[in-house]
């Protein structure tokens, strides 16, 4: 037989069993803040008319409920969402920074320089596609993002504006809000208005620039259920409100690019709430935090770092185990007392098992329906009713309630495949997938959903 022969019957037997590589995509991600996935699965029964994210179900592949990461917050959530990896890996390990003595005012992780793994932003630019964003968390300063109008606030001054500004992309607020005629929403506006702000900005970035992945994010469903508890008539009202908003932008992207693969996600559940826990009390009465007579915190040994539905315990001094005994001692006491709300107390290896917090030496998960109080004043008792806050998340992700939401749709997407219950640091690689890209960090391989 000729060699050229030969050669050409091996390279066809190769290229049969080789596996065919992907397509290369447009992708479009949105999160909305908060939603949980029997919201959209049985809308229906739950008197919702969600006709956009309902779509999902027959025109794409959905999860039955997506298990979230320690804490379930927004921040490390949304980082796991964009990243593929635990907390622990990417360092987002709450909302706000670890400020024992309050001095960087209620800082939250806005800077993606805290962010140590890689982005799907990233992925998407070493495929050589431009990248978009709109609000998403984690967001200021990210390098690989084409357009940026990333999420950050101080005090709800105006000059928070002037931030948002001069944080984004040069001249792309003022060019958007140009060809709308109007303002961009405050970074503190988590309202629908806000929402509606930023949707019309997504659709206007989408129609200008075309960007190969976008991320947009929305807040008010969040914001709704932590004023008037998860299912409440508000929430249903916000949640039907904002679906409009995510079929407005979803018909702009198929305008613009008919192969994009479109993923809706959430980055937790909800509960609902009625009683909050000051753990500072406790350990204030220990003599583990100090206050001076302001009563503002002046000194710690240990200290709360509060988390939604949770607290995570950091050790001033590591190392000393007279300290270590002294907090695991007040702890085990405290949780021995069912009106202390607390569920469970987990120490580092737990915590490290799973991808959480490596600072907090413990970590207290709450039951349900129990709120973590941030310091508010050195007067109040250890439990006291939870008048802020009529829904909550932050709980150990092993929660039901905690569950969040995973659809994703478009060419090369199997319809109506039900994926089952899935772990959130499965979602960006299955998205980097999509877009011809990858993220070798990620900590689980890509879900089952192309064809």
């Amino acid at each position: 037989m000729p060699l050229f022969r030969l050669i050409t019957r091996l390279v066809l037997a190769l290229l049969m069993i080789a596996p065919v590589p992907v397509l290369a995509r447009p992708v479009l991600l949105i999160s909305i803040d908060g939603l949980r996935p029997a919201d959209v699965l049985q809308a229906r029964q739950r008197g919702l008319n969600l006709p956009n994210l309902t779509a999902f179900l027959t025109n794409g592949s959905y999860a039955d409920g997506v298990v979230g990461v320690l804490p379930t917050l927004t921040y490390p959530s949304h980082t796991t969402l964009i990243t593929g990896v635990s907390p622990a890996k990417h360092g987002i390990l709450a909302n706000t920074t670890f400020d024992p003595l309050h001095v960087n005012d209620d800082g939250w992780y806005w800077y993606a320089e805290d962010n140590k793994a890689q982005t799907l932003w990233d992925a998407a630019f070493l495929a050589r596609l431009t990248t978009g964003n709109v609000h998403w968390p984690v967001s200021v300063g990210a390098r690989h993002i084409t357009w940026n109008l990333p999420q950050i606030w101080r005090t709800g001054h105006a000059d928070d504006r002037k931030l948002v500004r001069a944080l984004s992309t040069p001249g792309l607020v003022t060019e958007i809000e140009g060809q709308r005629r109007e303002t961009y929403a405050d970074g503190k506006d988590e309202t629908l208005p806000g929402d509606k702000s930023r949707a019309g900005f997504a659709q206007s970035l989408i129609r200008h620039h075309q960007p190969g992945f976008l991320t947009v994010y929305l807040t008010a469903l969040d914001h709704q259920q932590h004023l008037t508890g998860p299912g409440s008539p508000e929430a249903h009202q916000t949640l039907e409100a904002i679906d409009t908003l995510v079929g407005d932008i979803v018909a702009i992207e198929r305008q613009f690019h008919p192969d994009a693969v479109i993923s809706v996600v959430s980055d937790h559940g909800f509960a609902s709430v009625d009683t909050a826990i000051n753990l500072y009390r406790p350990f204030i009465d220990a003599g583990l935090v100090t206050i001076d007579a302001a009563g503002k915190l002046s000194g710690w040994d240990a200290t709360p770092w509060a988390t939604g539905g949770s607290f995570a315990i950091v050790l001033a001094r590591p190392d000393d185990a007279a300290l270590r005994a002294k907090v695991g001692a007040l702890l085990t006491r405290l949780a021995a007392d069912p009106a202390n709300r607390i569920a469970q107390v987990i120490s580092e290896p737990a915590i490290a098992a799973a991808g959480g917090n490596p600072r907090a030496a413990f970590y207290v998960n709450l039951k349900i329906g129990a709120v973590a109080a941030p310091f508010l004043s050195a007067g109040l008792p250890l439990v006291v009713p939870s008048s802020a806050y009529k829904g909550m998340h932050g709980y150990f992700p092993a929660a039901p309630e905690m569950r969040s939401t995973f659809l994703i749709a478009g060419p090369g997407i199997a319809k109506g495949r039900d994926l089952g219950e899935i772990d959130m640091r499965a979602i960006a690689p299955t998205l980097a997938r999509a877009m011809g890209a990858t993220l070798p960090g990620a900590e689980k391989p890509p879900l089952p959903v192309l064809q």
